[in-house]
C-alpha cells in the first residue's frame, strides 16, 4: 500500500534491493510493476510531494551536522536505458533540496583528459563532500556497460572493473558515503513510445538523436551487461535497487522513498550551539 512519510510499516529498500550475490534476471522484473505501492497516479504524486518536504528537512539536518564534524554524505546513482528517466528523476525528486547541499553531475562521453586517467578518476573528482547529497546521472558503471556493448575495450579490461568498483565503493562507504544506487528499469515498448513522443513534439527534438535508434538496436546486449553489473556490484556496502520505471510518477515516488529511508536511517542531528544563547539574546535586546 502507499505510505506516509515516517511510516514504519514498509521498507521499500527491502522490496527493491537486489540481494548481494543473487543472479539478476531483468526479464523477471515487470517494468510496469509498482512494488510497495497501491493506489493511483494522483495518490503517488501527492505522496511524492509530501516526501519532498521530509527530504528537505533531512537534507538540512545532514548539511548542518557536517558543521560539527559529521563526515557522512549520500550518493544517489541513477542508471538506466535511454528514456528511463534519469534526468526526470533529478528534476522531480531533487528539486526539493537546497542546491547549496547538492552536487549533481551528468556523465557524458569521457573527454580526452578523462580517458588519460583511470576510469574512476573523473568520478572521484565530483564526489559529495561531508553533509552533501550527490546525484549521478549515469556514473562509473558506464565503464562496464557502454564499453562492453560497443567493444571499446577488451573483455579482460572491463571484466576486472567489477572488483575495482566494489573495492572503491567499500572504501567510500567506510569513509561515510551512503550509497543509493538505482537502476531505472524501463520496458522495450515503453522506450519506443517515449522516443516516438520526442519525434512527435518539435520542442522535444533537442532530446533526440538518430544514435538513440542505433543504441536501441543494441538492447539485448545492454540487458546482458546491466544484468551482470547489477549481479556483480550489488554489495552489502553499496546495494543496487531496481525501480520499475514505465510509470514516471511511480519512479519518482520510489526514488523519493528510497532516499527518505536512507536519510532517516542516518538520522542526522542539528548540532548544539557552542555559545551562550541567553547572553546573545540579551545583547541583541539591549541594542
Amino acid at each position: 500500500m502507499g505510505s506516509k512519510p515516517g511510516a514504519d510499516d514498509l521498507s521499500l529498500r527491502a522490496l527493491l534491493r537486489l540481494e548481494p550475490g543473487a543472479p539478476v534476471d531483468l526479464a523477471a522484473h515487470p517494468p510496469d510493476a509498482m512494488p510497495g505501492f497501491e493506489g493511483g497516479k494522483q495518490r503517488g504524486i501527492d505522496e511524492t510531494a509530501a516526501l519532498g518536504k521530509e527530504l528537505a528537512t533531512l537534507q538540512e539536518r545532514l548539511y548542518a551536522a557536517s558543521s560539527a564534524g559529521d563526515r557522512r554524505r549520500v550518493l544517489l546513482v541513477l542508471q538506466g536505458m535511454d528514456t528511463s528517466g534519469k534526468g526526470g528523476t533529478v528534476k522531480h525528486v531533487v528539486g526539493h533540496f537546497n542546491p547549496a547541499g547538492c552536487r549533481i553531475r551528468a556523465f557524458k562521453t569521457p573527454t580526452p583528459e578523462e580517458r588519460g586517467h583511470h576510469f574512476l578518476w573523473r568520478v572521484g573528482n565530483v564526489l559529495p563532500g561531508a553533509g552533501e547529497i550527490g546525484i549521478f546521472d549515469r556514473s562509473h558503471y558506464e565503464d562496464v556497460l557502454v564499453v562492453r556493448v560497443h567493444g571499446l575495450v577488451p573483455r579482460s579490461v572491463w571484466s576486472r572493473r567489477f572488483d575495482e568498483i566494489n573495492a572503491w565503493e567499500r572504501a567510500l562507504a567506510d569513509d561515510g558515503v551512503a550509497f543509493v544506487k538505482v537502476f531505472l528499469h524501463i520496458g522495450f515498448e515503453e522506450q519506443r513510445r517515449r522516443l516516438l513522443a520526442r519525434l512527435d513534439r518539435p520542442h522535444k527534438h533537442w532530446k533526440f538523436s538518430p544514435s538513440d535508434i542505433a543504441e536501441r538496436e543494441l538492447w539485448p546486449g545492454y540487458q546482458r551487461a546491466y544484468a551482470e553489473a547489477l549481479t556483480r556490484c550489488s554489495t552489502e556496502a553499496a546495494p543496487w535497487y531496481l525501480v520499475p520505471a514505465n510509470r514516471k510518477w511511480y519512479r519518482n515516488w520510489a526514488v523519493s522513498r528510497l532516499l527518505f529511508e536512507q536519510l532517516r536511517e542516518l538520522d542526522p542531528q542539528y548540532p548544539a550551539g557552542d555559545f551562550d544563547v541567553a547572553r546573545s539574546r540579551a545583547r541583541l535586546l539591549a541594542e
